[in-house]
Parts: structure tokens; sequence; C-alpha cells
């Protein structure tokens, strides 16, 4: 089996849903993390431990960066359904899939954020004496965290 090292670099991010948004770049993901909670139970009588038993797992939420972009998109359109609205419809979940690439640009692991949607977004801020992008930020909460191969 060959393997190699994986590079953090070279990576996509993809939306499932109906309307489609497909593919769309970013320059950074974070929040790919999944943790477990604990119950501490002390037994009584004993003092020099305490029972951690399984309460549930929990997820981060994925932030996706990149530069600002224009809003009349699918994307875009998505985020103001969903941030600007006054819920007086649903709120329309999607999967979003990030798979890292290897220097081919095929796929080497991949992470899917199921019944995603958008909590979060935010302009980083501006600075007369920077000469840099303007950086936009995508926070999304999501249900499970699955990794493939």
């Amino acid at each position: 089996m060959d393997w190699f090292l994986p590079v953090v670099f070279y990576f996509n991010v993809k939306f499932q849903g109906n309307p489609p948004i497909g593919e769309v770049a970013f320059k950074s993901v974070l929040g790919l993390d999944t943790e477990m909670e604990f119950e501490s139970v002390k037994e009584g009588g004993v003092n020099n431990f305490e029972y951690k038993l399984p309460k549930q797992v929990k997820h981060g939420n994925l932030i996706l960066k990149r530069a600002m972009m224009p809003i009349e998109n699918n994307l875009g359109n998505w985020i103001k359904e969903i941030l600007e609205n006054t819920f007086e419809k649903p709120v329309q979940t999607r999967n979003v899939i990030i798979t890292l690439l290897n220097e081919d640009g095929d796929p080497m692991y991949y992470w899917t954020c199921a019944n995603a949607y958008p909590v979060k977004w935010n302009v980083e801020g501006f600075d007369a004496e920077k000469n840099e992008v303007a950086i936009e930020s995508l926070e999304l909460s999501y249900s499970t965290l699955k990794r493939g191969q």
C-alpha cells in the first residue's frame, strides 16, 4: 500500500442540497473536531478516583474562510435566507463535504458534516495600514461528523 503524508493546502468544499451550491473555494477550514462529554460519578466511601461515564458526543462549529465574494449566488442566498429571516420558514440544512486531495487532485480523506446550517457570517476587520484581501468567515453548526478515506 502506497501512503503519502497529506498536505493541508489542497482541499475542496462541497455543499449538497437544493438549490444546488456545489463546490466552493475557501482559504481555510476549521472545526473538524469531535469530542465526547463525560459525566463524573463519585462512589460513596471511595475518595481516590471517580467514574467517568460517556454522556454525549459534541462538535465544534465548522468555520470556512475566503476572500469576500458577491453574495448574489446560491451560497449567499442560502446564508441570507437563514440568517436574515424571521424563522417563518424552517431552516434548510445541507451536508457539507470537505475533501483533502493529493498532489494529483485525487481524494485522500473526506469529512461529512451532516445537517449543517449557518450560525454566523462576518467580515474580518478593516485596517487602512494594511494591504490585504478582505476575508469573510462563515460559521456552520452541524449534527454529525464522519471521516472517510
